[in-house]
């Protein structure tokens, strides 16, 4: 059974993680990405604690990523003036190792590219669960049956919707949406970010850590479920120009910035939660099966649970009906922990009310309290026990 063929969906950190813990032992996977090629561009994402290095050790990236790390980004909360009202320091968001997505993408690429056949431009448009495997038809219309077939794909998981059912049922909204674009750094910004509220509202630009003369801006905004075109990128850019266009500050340079933009970035902020990871021979992983859009150290919990679940397969023998029950025994409570963090998230940034905002700027310049915070944020990510995997 260790010779089984997976399927992964999703190559973005969780697909190429598995695929290497997977081809470590002796499975054989194939992972298809809808995208044409590795997605460039993306946030910045973060690790901490002993759980997440441990796992990038064992992998042998480690090393890799403390090479392009960006040593976290302070982030500085200003009135409209500029006026410092709170700061938030660097470890507070970027962990003991922060990394652009791109470059976290690409490492693991680089590292499973040999052992894993890697399809990109094509997707799983339908699956068939048999006794004997899965019969998956893509969309550029190959047909093949896989042993396993595992989700990869995020939030918005077009393996769950297959497999489990409509997003409805497992995707939550929060009561707020973020976007993320490109611009060019006007301001002269450098190792920080620049944030500013309104009720509701937090508009943000931030220097990039590689390239002075680029910026990243960041925006947040409360609202109830919105109906749009999640492929349609400019119906988006004209939901964020129609919400921030009375902000001040400097949201119109932001918004000037956002109609020449390469890279951008929209959704909610939700939370997915599924109540069983696994139906027959497909299954769940990352934050297709326990995601949230932000705070919630999904890209962690991510590497943990690829390596549990590869693992898990292993030590049974590639049995799907014995490792992926206890796959999700062992990664459901660390994870649903690791979520909690994502559920404050859209109100951290834009709090509904300035009394609200007065009140976070005034807890957070207490240093014990953001010593609470982060010592929160240790213990969720560290709190499991890893097996040693044969």
């Amino acid at each position: 059974m260790k010779s089984s063929t997976v399927l992964i969906s999703g190559a973005s950190i969780a697909g190429p993680a598995l695929a290497y813990w997977l081809a470590r032992h002796g499975f054989r996977p194939t992972v298809v990405e809808l995208a044409p090629a590795l997605r460039s561009g993306g946030n910045r994402v973060d690790f901490r604690g002993q759980t997440h290095l441990g796992v990038l050790e064992r992998m042998g990236v480690l090393d890799d990523l403390r090479k392009v790390q960006t040593g976290g980004t302070a982030m500085r909360f200003v009135d409209a003036k500029g006026r410092k009202l709170m700061e938030v320091p660097a470890d507070f968001a970027g962990g003991d190792i922060e990394v652009p997505r791109f470059d976290l993408s690409r490492v693991l690429y680089e590292q499973t590219r040999n052992s894993t056949d890697y399809l990109f431009g094509d997707s799983i448009a339908a699956m068939t669960d048999t006794s004997t495997g899965v019969d998956v038809t893509f969309t550029s219309g190959i047909r093949r049956t896989f042993d396993l077939v595992i989700g990869a794909d995020g939030v918005h998981s077009a393996v769950r919707r297959l497999a489990f059912g409509p997003e409805e049922g497992f995707v939550r909204h929060l009561g707020y949406y973020v976007a993320t674009w490109e611009m060019p750094n006007d301001l002269g910004l450098s190792r920080h970010s620049l944030l500013h509220n309104s009720p509701g509202r937090m508009a943000s630009i931030g220097g990039d850590h590689r390239d002075p003369s680029r910026a990243g801006a960041f925006v947040v905004f409360a609202a109830p479920p919105l109906d749009y075109d999640r492929h349609e990128p400019d119906q988006q850019r004209g939901i964020i120009g129609e919400r921030f266009a009375d902000m001040g500050w400097e949201v119109p340079r932001l918004l000037a910035g956002l109609r020449d933009t390469p890279h951008f970035y929209f959704d909610s902020i939700c939370r997915v939660d599924v109540p069983t990871w696994s139906r027959g021979r497909i299954a769940l992983v990352g934050d297709a099966a326990c995601g949230a859009t932000l705070g919630a150290m999904g890209t962690g919990t991510a590497i943990v649970a690829a390596y549990a679940l590869a693992g898990e397969l292993a030590a049974a023998d590639g049995d799907h009906t014995v490792a992926f029950p206890r796959y999700e025994r062992l990664l459901a409570d660390f994870a649903r922990r690791c979520q909690k963090g994502g559920d404050t998230t859209g109100r951290f940034f834009a709090p509904r009310t300035a009394v609200a905002a007065r009140w976070r700027n005034r807890l957070l310049n207490q240093p014990f309290l953001m010593a609470m915070m982060l010592r929160t944020a240790e213990d969720r990510s560290t709190n499991i026990e890893l097996p040693s995997y044969p």
